[in-house]
């Protein structure tokens, strides 16, 4: 076995915690008595479930209220999280992580092994009904494939508590980013006599009970979250922030309003703005790539139209899109033109050369309109589609755009917009033409993206299948380099078409200049509350 230990950064993480909690410094600043953050949510929270959850602002909260086994730190790099160290086989086959023996749930309670255990297998478990039950079929954890089809169960997945700080599990193929994969939210434990006692109250506040640095204090859907330190977890010493709300505000520009008047600590910049906040907040106003492609999927599955069915329908909506003018005209933000599936800035990744990348709009047009044609569609007999999308001034500038560049190659789009969760139950069940939606990685690696499309994913809402990909993204897991084969996928779904992606993401915000300790230099923007603080002004 091949130890891997993390003992220096855990010596760290004590010398700035016995400095924060006795001289009110941290990294050399003196931090100011007001130690709250107050940041605003587009959306109410769906769930707080880490097995159930599949939304990026979810993960932010269940990553403060629960604890995986790695962390990352403030540039995306791996840290000790409720493991302080982990072996590997010397066939890559076995992990075996070493918890914290000082970890204690928030009711004192000490955190064991086995509540890992009953949490992978939760997630596996169909009974769950998780849309990340086959994430740990990508981590390639043993037996997740005939446990999520329901031929073995849950119990019997590669997991399983040597003792009560020893948690170990077996793959059935080796891959080099696994442990990277371990910091996803779904990977949380959670405790069995809470759930069995709750129900599905568990997570309310009151009742819900974490491994996290910080406790649910109040939670008030479609208005506000809240948490407050954890006197219970096992570094407490070092938490940075006492009190995290968050504020669901729907409109943008209320949002901004309400930042400028002090009252929101950080939000994201409505599309259009950042150019002229960037003048006026230099030291505010921020533009960071962030690992997330923005994407109109189309609907292949049996209920979807009988016109997506056409590839040459979805490639002709893809080409007709005129990226350059949303990014350059709509966002404004430093986003990226997106003509591929996985962003530009994954660790290791090299861009595919997808012709359509080096194409003017006026030949995506007129290429556009000749497959429409041949599908049987022109301005005298238009294609008729209907775009759900989400609530949000950005969201609606561009559907707006995308229905005009579609009208000039003979397509009618009907826009709706929805809250996030009824947008979420339509993906889920397959009840659209054409949806927005948006992929942010759970890892910093291509397949984060790519296996979004392979035909098992739960995350496959189109239900897109090619055998081709699949075999591609099977063979990748195991590949002394990959890259060749991610290559190759990206022409597949350039080709196949089930989705146009529109741009790929830089996160574009407003943040307090005394707040600290934001990741903003993470490509991942995964940010624990406890390691930021605010400094005296």
């Amino acid at each position: 076995m091949k130890k891997i230990l993390l003992l220096t950064t855990c010596l760290a993480f004590s010398l700035n915690g016995l400095a924060f909690a006795d001289t009110g410094m941290k990294n050399g600043e003196k931090l100011a008595e007001n130690q709250n953050y107050t940041y605003r949510e587009l959306d109410s929270f769906k769930t707080l479930d880490p097995q159930l959850n599949a939304d990026t602002s979810g993960s932010d909260v269940i990553r403060n209220l629960f604890e995986t086994l790695m962390n990352e730190d403030s540039q995306g790099n791996l840290v000790p999280g409720a493991a302080s160290s982990f072996d590997v086989s010397s066939d890559k086959l076995t992990y075996t992580f070493h918890l914290r023996p000082e970890a204690k749930w928030s009711d004192g309670t000490p955190v064991t092994a086995n509540d890992f255990v009953y949490a992978w297998q939760r997630l596996a478990d169909p009974k769950t009904a998780s849309e990340y039950a086959s994430y740990l079929e990508m981590m390639q954890v043993e037996n997740t494939k005939d446990i999520i089809a329901g031929k073995k169960p849950p119990q019997d997945l590669g997991v399983k508590a040597v003792d009560d700080h020893t948690f170990q599990v077996k793959l059935i193929a080796p891959i080099p980013y696994f442990v990277k994969m371990t910091v996803n939210a779904s990977m949380a434990p959670v405790k069995k006599s809470v759930i069995d006692k709750f129900g599905d109250d568990w997570t309310k506040p009151g009742n819900l009970v974490g491994n996290g640095a910080y406790v649910l204090s109040e939670h008030v859907p479609g208005e506000k979250l809240v948490m407050k330190r954890n006197p219970n977890y096992w570094h407490n010493a070092n938490t940075g922030l006492d009190i995290v709300t968050a504020l669901i505000i729907n409109d943008s520009n209320q949002a901004m309003t309400r930042y400028l008047a002090g009252e929101v600590d950080k939000t994201d910049i409505p599309a259009g703005q950042y150019p002229r906040l960037k003048k006026e907040y230099p030291d505010q106003a921020i533009s960071t790539p962030k690992s997330c492609t923005y994407t109109y999927l189309f609907n292949v599955s049996e209920k979807g139209p009988a016109a997506l069915k056409d590839v040459r329908v979805r490639q002709a909506l893809s080409y007709a899109i005129n990226r350059d003018v949303i990014v350059n005209n709509v966002l404004q933000g430093g986003q990226k033109p997106a003509y591929n599936w996985v962003h530009w800035a994954t660790a290791g990744f090299k861009m595919p050369d997808i012709p359509a990348a080096h194409m003017s709009q006026k030949e995506r047009d007129e290429k556009a309109v000749e497959l429409l044609k041949e599908a049987g569609y022109s301005p005298s007999h238009p294609l008729n589609l209907t775009l759900s999308y989400n609530t949000d001034e950005g969201h609606k500038k561009i559907a707006i755009a995308v229905a005009q560049f579609w009208k000039k190659v003979g397509v009618n789009l009907t826009l709706t917009n929805m809250e996030w969760k009824v947008l979420t139950d339509k993906l889920n069940h397959q009840d659209f033409d054409v949806a927005r939606y948006a992929w942010c990685g759970d890892y910093n690696e291509a397949s984060t993206y790519l296996d979004v499309f392979t035909t098992t994913s739960s995350n496959n809402y189109v239900k897109y299948s090619n055998p081709a990909y699949d075999k591609l993204m099977s063979e990748a897991k195991s590949a002394a380099d990959p890259q060749p084969l991610y290559t190759q996928a990206e022409e597949i779904l350039a080709k196949d078409a089930p989705q146009a992606p529109i741009y790929q993401y830089s996160a574009v915000m407003m943040l307090k200049p005394d707040i600290h300790g934001y990741p903003e230099k993470s490509v991942m923007g995964n940010w624990y509350a406890k390691d930021m603080y605010r400094v005296a002004k």
